[in-house]
């Protein structure tokens, strides 16, 4: 049995168990074995077809079965609210976090740092940092208010899911739906890392318009997991996050006990050394939504309510051109992250784990030291390796919490000091 079906967005069907999946119909009077049939929707009924994303599960106990919720007071810096007042447009960077002192686990490691919009309008994304070196054990998490797309920095992630297991490593990236419950396990004893929460559009692939059929993310690289589930009778904490606020229930099982399932709306997982990279191979450093690796539409044509791009390793071959990002103001805020290596707009203080925002019309692009390398470089064929750095760029203005703002790089604007001055004739 496989442990991945390839394809994103693909209608998958897969059972744990022989015979645990209905065959021609969703609902029937009697599942095998007992189970409860549940259809889990990740847009409107209505949605067209295209669009339309939904899985069917097949389950020891349905998942409406639990007790009210109550507040959760863990995780004192995940999901908290954006701070009030009054933004300066400054451009603001931060250094990594510390590994935590005490036992913590990925929920209570959470870091909300950046959002934008109430997750209630379905509009809008949140940028988290995880620093954690303890498993989930008897508990579980669930996002109401979006999908988690896991970006790791240092260390491995198991995802353990209602439809399946995941595991990725620092280079690759996941993707939880909203409404999926998950626990994660720490194979490496300690991990770090970024999460973009998306209340809005699902992501997909973007179009490729003149780019023509190929290139990019390839569809066939997305790995969707086989059916896999937990028979575990004991208690179970469910910590969920709805309307921007964290709760907390307890069961008498695991909630990952889907036997079998089939549809389109699942977990899945990429490599980012599978994406296709597209360059000038003539002049000047195209627009950075050459290298778009996912897009979440708003309702205004070709303005995203989230992209995820990232800038891998490249070839830089172009003429008579500063091949860094250029200086540039523009409608769309970025939120940058760092894997691996060094970025190639920024000589220091960008340091992997870090993170750094520059909102809507918020001059940026590179510090004197890499202006300086550009300007004065020999412009023969240069790859650019060891290095992977990545954007969640939103048509939102991002507003840090009040914890990312307290925390900020007192001296991020210096990166813009002492450019000389251009001399006219």
């Amino acid at each position: 049995m496989t442990d991945y079906f390839p394809g994103f967005g693909n209608h998958v069907s897969t059972e744990a168990v022989p015979g645990a999946l209905p065959v021609g119909r969703n609902s029937p009077q009697r599942p095998a074995f007992g189970l409860y049939a549940e259809q889990l929707s990740g847009t409107a009924f209505t949605a067209p077809r295209h669009e339309n994303r939904r899985s069917w599960l097949y389950r020891l106990r349905p998942s409406a079965e639990h007790p009210p919720y109550t507040a959760y007071e863990g995780a004192k810096n995940f999901a908290l609210g954006r701070a009030h007042g009054p933004l300066a447009p400054n451009r603001l960077r931060w250094d990594p976090i510390p590994a935590p002192i005490e036992p913590t686990d990925l929920i209570d490691g959470m870091i909300t740092m950046l959002a934008n919009r109430d997750p209630a309008d379905l509009e809008g994304v949140a940028v988290h940092l995880y620093a954690a070196n303890k498993d989930m054990g008897a508990r579980a998490f669930v996002d109401a208010d979006g999908e988690l797309l896991f970006i790791p920095q240092a260390g491995r992630l198991q995802l353990l899911t209602e439809l399946g297991r995941i595991d990725i490593a620092p280079g690759q990236i996941a993707l939880i739906p909203r409404g999926v419950k998950f626990r994660a396990l720490l194979p490496d004893g300690e991990a770090h890392g970024y999460v973009a929460e998306n209340h809005g559009a699902l992501f997909r692939l973007p179009d490729l318009g003149p780019i023509g059929a190929n290139g990019l993310a390839n569809p066939r690289d997305f790995e969707t997991p086989a059916a896999w589930f937990e028979d575990r009778d004991e208690p179970f904490e469910i910590v969920q996050k709805s309307l921007g606020s964290l709760w907390t229930t307890t069961l008498d099982h695991s909630p990952l006990d889907v036997v079998a399932w089939h549809g389109n709306f699942a977990p899945w997982r990429y490599d980012l050394a599978r994406f296709n990279t597209i360059n000038t191979v003539s002049f000047d450093h195209p627009d950075p939504s050459i290298f778009t690796v996912l897009t979440s539409p708003s309702d205004v044509p070709g303005r995203a309510n989230a992209d995820f791009v990232i800038f891998p390793p490249r070839w830089m071959v172009a003429e008579d051109s500063f091949r860094p990002p250029w200086f540039h103001r523009n409608v769309m805020s970025e939120a940058m992250g760092l894997i691996h290596g060094a970025y190639d707009a920024k000589a220091e203080g960008f340091a992997p784990g870090g993170l750094s925002l520059h909102n809507l019309m918020s001059g940026h692009g590179p510090d004197v030291a890499s202006w300086e390398g550009a300007s004065n470089a020999d412009l023969k064929p240069h790859k650019i390796e060891g290095t992977m750095a990545f954007m969640i760029e939103t048509c939102w203005p991002y507003r840090p919490t009040a914890f990312a703002l307290e925390r900020a790089q007192p001296d991020y604007d210096a990166a813009w000091q002492g450019f000389p001055k251009a001399k006219l004739p």
